[in-house]
């Protein structure tokens, strides 16, 4: 009586399975398209960042006058990139915001436009990876990117206030154990929120858990080898390696949350059928 279980000559080892599952990811990151939005995304990150950080320290310190706050914000900053890096970022900012007042209206005025440069790509991506082939109209995008930067927003000034506490050890702790949960809560808004189409929650949350512990090992590595780069940029691009460092960092960091918006909607088996939009 012959077997029902494939023959061992066709049996997927592990490795075949891994390959079976990224090969069309990397073929989906070779696609030209795939570059330009992450290049748009990564262009939206520079121009968005510190008119960011402007006004989540204006508001900790002017508005909240919460100290604290402030130095989880500053904290957030060295963690996220290498020590020069962080310390140059830190040290204008400071400058920045003692120099400018309380109300940072023009840096409100930048995030809000800037920050479209960064929802608007990945808007696109999803719709394409979940075959939708009518985006949003130009007035509905915006008030879906304005929500977009609300709710981030919003997460991160949560996150800010809760990791503020009294000593750096404190703060430290807090920092290790929100830092992941805010960061997948975010691309969990991103891949469910953005598509012009129902997604389900069910997809999207295993695929976030995925993209936010990827996009954290990115952010070590980056901070671990980034001095063996550093002079290669520095060589390659003078004074803008640093702005060349922060538009790298945030396209490989794009790569990786796009890779995410494939598995989103890629079926997970042979019979499963992907509703149409």
């Amino acid at each position: 009586m012959p077997s029902k279980l494939r023959p061992p000559s066709l049996r997927l080892t592990p490795g075949s399975r891994a390959a079976e599952w990224f090969l069309p990811t990397v073929r989906y990151w070779l696609e030209v398209e795939v570059h330009v939005y992450a290049l748009s995304v990564a262009a939206g990150v520079l121009l968005s960042f510190f008119p960011f950080l402007i006004v989540m320290v204006s508001i900790c310190q002017y508005l909240l006058e919460w100290p604290d706050a402030v130095r989880a914000i500053y904290y957030a900053i060295s963690q996220a990139f290498p020590s020069e890096l962080s310390s140059f970022i830190t040290r204008n900012l400071r400058a920045t915001v003692a120099s400018r007042g309380p109300f940072q209206a023009f840096s409100v005025f930048l995030l809000l436009f800037t920050a479209n440069a960064i929802f608007v790509p990945f808007e696109v991506a999803l719709n394409r990876a979940w075959g939708v082939s009518k985006n949003r109209g130009y007035v509905k995008n915006q008030l879906v990117s304005f929500a977009m930067v609300f709710l981030t927003g919003c997460l991160a000034m949560l996150s800010f206030v809760i990791t503020a506490g009294k000593t750096e050890v404190l703060t430290r702790l807090a920092y290790e154990l929100l830092a992941l949960p805010v960061g997948i809560l975010s691309l969990v808004l991103v891949y469910w929120l953005l598509p012009n189409r129902k997604v389900s929650l069910r997809r999207v949350l295993p695929v976030a858990v995925v993209i936010g512990v990827l996009l954290s090992i990115l952010k070590l590595f980056v901070v671990t080898f980034w001095p063996l780069f550093k002079q290669k940029l520095m060589h390659e691009y003078g004074p803008f390696y640093i702005s060349v460092t922060i538009v790298l960092w945030s396209f490989l960091a794009a790569m990786l949350a796009l890779a995410g918006a494939e598995w989103s909607a890629r079926p997970r088996g042979l019979n499963e059928e992907i509703p149409p939009p």
